[in-house]
């Protein structure tokens, strides 16, 4: 890796990073916050994501929003919400209920995020 430009997306400070070195070595500048210089080594060599989405719920038309409980590697976003599309979640539904657990091997929860009567 030569140099990588990133923006901070841990607070809404927004700042602009640079990551340079190699993965034995990597050199973090521009951070304001020891969450941006870890969010930058993360990112550079394994980025991940909280994937947040919609989802049906059976005999209702309105969708339920639903997030992972944790975050999962970026190169695996698509595969769960095709996983998350597969499923149906049965009514009622509370804030927090698992509709799915650890998706795809990953040890993070699909939670509901809303309750549905």
């Amino acid at each position: 890796m030569e140099k990588q430009e990133l923006i901070c997306i841990m607070c809404p400070r927004s700042c602009r990073l640079t990551v340079s070195g190699s993965d034995g070595s990597l050199a973090v500048e521009g951070n304001m916050c020891p969450r941006g210089h870890e969010y930058a080594l993360s990112e550079a060599v394994h980025p991940m994501r909280i994937l947040t989405g919609i989802m049906r719920v059976e005999g209702i038309k309105e969708p339920l929003s639903i997030k992972t409980t944790k975050m999962i590697p970026k190169e695996l976003l698509l595969r769960a919400m095709d996983e998350i599309h597969k499923v149906k979640a049965k009514a009622p539904v509370k804030a927090g209920d698992i509709i799915i657990s650890d998706i795809l091997g990953t040890g993070a929860d699909v939670v509901a995020t809303k309750s549905i009567k």
